[in-house]
């Protein structure tokens, strides 16, 4: 394949690597086995090479979503949504559940997502049952770490007699309806349909999106062999790096070009923070298997918990904070040489509540991105989808456009916003290039980039490539659309 007439960015030049998007010349792109094969202006096609006219557009290295949690957004996009901004209320909520009841099959689950206590309070099993009491049903908080079930879930789900920890009890001893940290528990004991993950891929590919980077915890060797199938019969176009366990190995499938193990995933809870010296000996251990540790951080105790278990065990370059939604002044000095993966949208998706909910003096902590730039702390994002949304483009936006009450100099510029996304799986903060020898996982805008971060929309996605297959175009949207049609 041949792409002529296209603007690449970012380059080598000192001037695209500058906070500028000063126009480069234009030039063009071959692509061979997969990889980039020439970047020169002038080239011709050669007899039964597709030829792509950019016409003055774009090119930019795919976009890699640093934190998504695939299976969860697949299941996610068959639920109903009960929390802000589409419910808000309780009145929202009880015509929201009533409303999908009558849309489903009689006896059927009801799975709901993205719940906050700001609709009508923490739900129990009694609250659930006076809204639906006679199908079963399930609400997950829009954080990811709990489940809220009415009775008639808890009956089904042998609730009285599980001696699970993250059950939740009264006074009493019976169980209250709500279920902290048991995912996967539950995804072995409800019925339900398999996950679209190709809805998802393609969904993602129209985005842009050409790599994936699965953060869910505690993969399994099941769930490991799940994706790499994925991957092998083409239900996931994109290439996956998988959090996992230090012990857990990698599949043999033969999709060694396309999946890839990631960091060993640790997640923190302040109700249940180890001991310093026992997740320091976790980090060891991982750091023994060659693989970084990436530990879940979202209040001011999980980040210095963190940092000082990191001093203990040492350092294993590719280390990584998720998330890091609340990080002093004092710490940033701290995470120089540690990789931020952060989500800049959810000062938008949910700073309605961060406004009235987080203490005034705190909110400068909040979800920080300049100051840890200028800092020189290594800064990439992810989209947490389900628990955020998973448009990176929309994700970009808000790391431009701050709200006015919430830490506004936080906004980083365009390009700082660009390259949020374009890291490669192991160096997430590192701007991937688009020279010869790379693999070809490309977007093709529809205009030259200047005029795509006046909006930062995903409308201007005309084509992506994943190892120089073209997984999307915008005239024709599926997998298997020719290059040479748009």
């Amino acid at each position: 394949m041949l792409i002529r007439n296209a603007r690449v960015w970012p380059s080598r030049t000192r001037q695209a690597a500058s906070n500028g998007l000063e126009a480069v010349p234009v030039t063009d792109v071959r692509i061979t086995g997969g990889r980039v094969a020439e970047c020169a202006p002038g080239l011709r096609a050669a007899p039964g090479e597709e030829d792509i006219d950019a016409d003055g557009c774009a090119l930019l290295p795919g976009m890699h979503d640093h934190h998504i949690h695939l299976r969860a957004l697949a299941a996610a996009q068959a639920s109903v949504p009960v929390g802000p901004p589409q419910v808000r209320n309780a009145e929202d909520l009880r015509t929201a559940l009533r409303a999908a009841d009558a849309a489903s099959p009689k006896d059927a689950w009801l799975r709901c997502v993205g719940y906050h206590e700001s609709v009508a309070g923490l739900l129990d099993r009694w609250t659930l049952d006076r809204l639906l009491p006679h199908r079963p049903v399930r609400v997950q908080h829009r954080t990811g770490s709990l489940w809220m079930v009415n009775s008639l879930a808890a009956a089904r789900l042998g609730l009285d007699g599980c001696d699970a920890a993250g059950v939740e009890r009264d006074s009493d001893g019976e169980p209250v309806g709500r279920l902290w940290r048991m995912d996967r528990w539950l995804a072995d004991r409800v019925p339900g349909a398999p996950p679209d993950l190709a809805g998802v891929s393609a969904r993602a590919a129209a985005l842009g999106v050409t790599g994936f980077t699965e953060a869910t915890p505690d993969a399994t060797q099941r769930d490991i062999v799940a994706l790499a199938q994925a991957l092998a019969d083409g239900t996931l176009v994109q290439r996956v790096h998988c959090m996992a366990p230090f012990d857990v190995p990698a599949p043999c499938q033969g999709v060694e070009q396309k999946f890839s193990l990631g960091p060993v995933k640790i997640l923190l809870d302040d109700d249940s923070l180890p001991p310093l010296a026992e997740l320091a000996d976790h980090m060891r251990q991982a750091h023994a298997a060659g693989r970084p540790v990436a530990v879940h951080c979202v209040t001011r105790v999980q980040l210095f918990l963190t940092l000082a278990a990191l001093e203990a065990a040492g350092r294993l370059p590719g280390d990584r904070i998720e998330h890091g939604a609340v990080i002093p002044s004092g710490a940033i000095t701290d995470l120089r040489g540690i990789t931020v993966v952060t989500q800049p949208h959810f000062v938008a998706e949910r700073g309605e509540q961060y406004a009235t909910e987080v203490p005034a003096e705190e909110l400068p902590d909040l979800w920080r991105l300049r100051t840890l730039v200028d800092g020189g702390v290594a800064v990439a994002a992810g989209s947490d989808a389900p628990f955020g949304g998973a448009d990176p483009w929309h994700i970009m936006r808000t790391a431009i456009w701050r709200p006015q009450n919430l830490a506004p100099g936080e906004a980083l510029a365009p390009p700082q916003a660009l390259r949020l996304f374009l890291g490669g799986a192991g160096a997430p903060a590192t701007p991937r290039l688009i020279t010869p020898g790379r693999a070809a996982d490309l977007i093709l805008l529809r205009c030259p980039l200047e005029e795509a971060v006046s909006s930062f929309s995903s409308d201007v996605v005309a084509a992506t490539f994943v190892g120089g297959e073209l997984v999307y175009s915008r005239e024709h949207g599926s997998s298997n659309a020719r290059a040479d049609h748009f």
